[in-house]
């Protein structure tokens, strides 16, 4: 299992596609893992390097006691890149991901190529704040099926549901095995989350999406960001709610592809 020491902590990481290519890193939706990709990394490991990995309290990698926060995320993924010889990345991600990629491009912009931000918010507001407590709540109980219960109707449009209870019912079992005091370290991190300010300061070309059906964050968050980010490009994508990487895969992939095409450049 690929590991490297970041921080006191062993960061899980997978790289995939040409090794001298321009590397793409995309990090995690809270609850994802780096399998939670796989409708992306076959494409967007064509052409790019491709880094995925499970952040602290995630899955694979070291879930240390908290508290944790999107800075010291942000500081995992530069001591990972680091440790890889990884000078300059794309950065994205979705949510929670997206939300690290804002964070690592304010505090680290020389090592950040271009920004892809997904499904994602720069503060967090009362009705998000009271969701995320709920799930909060449900994790500090460890009961799996409740948890799964108070986060699966805000993660995916009503079209998608009534089509996947395959998928729905795997995701069930797999919340059976999360680590549910680390969930709650990285939920009460998100709550942290307050850099609409900042936004401004970012000077690299930026990709903003979000589904139209998005309950959990929804566009007037990623007005927010596509507003504040000056010159940043903005994709409302139809018929998706929050995971748009699983709803409208060949959309969004075909987004990513579009936007990495236009940055050029072969240096790693």
């Amino acid at each position: 299992m690929p590991v490297v020491s970041v921080n006191g902590i062993r960061i899980y990481y997978e790289l995939h596609g040409p090794e001298d290519a321009q590397v793409l890193v995309l990090s995690n939706g809270v609850l994802m893992s780096t399998a939670s990709w796989g409708y992306q990394t076959p494409v967007l490991s064509r052409r790019h390097r491709l880094l995925l990995y499970d952040c602290r309290g995630q899955w694979q990698s070291d879930h240390p006691p908290g508290p944790y926060s999107m800075e010291l995320h942000a500081d995992d993924l530069a001591g990972l890149l680091q440790a890889l010889d990884i000078q300059r990345a794309h950065i994205g991600g979705i949510s929670y991901g997206a939300e690290i990629s804002l964070v690592f491009a304010l505090k680290y912009p020389k090592m950040t190529r271009s920004l892809i931000v997904s499904s994602a918010v720069s503060q967090v507001d009362p009705l998000l704040r009271g969701i995320i407590g709920m799930w909060i709540g449900a994790a500090r109980r460890k009961d799996p099926d409740l948890f799964y219960q108070v986060t699966y109707p805000f993660n995916f449009s009503q079209r998608w549901i009534a089509a996947n209870a395959q998928l729905l019912e795997q995701a069930r079992e797999r919340y059976a095995t999360l680590d549910y005091e680390a969930v709650v370290h990285l939920c009460q991190a998100f709550l942290e989350l307050d850099i609409t300010a900042d936004l401004r300061r970012i000077n690299i070309p930026t990709l903003v999406m979000v589904g139209e059906e998005d309950l959990l964050k929804p566009r007037r968050y990623a007005d927010i960001i596509a507003r504040q980010i000056p010159h940043a490009e903005y994709v409302v994508i139809p018929s998706s709610g929050h995971a748009v990487c699983w709803e409208q895969p060949d959309v969004f992939n075909s987004l990513v592809l579009g936007f990495l095409g236009k940055q050029g450049g072969k240096d790693s």
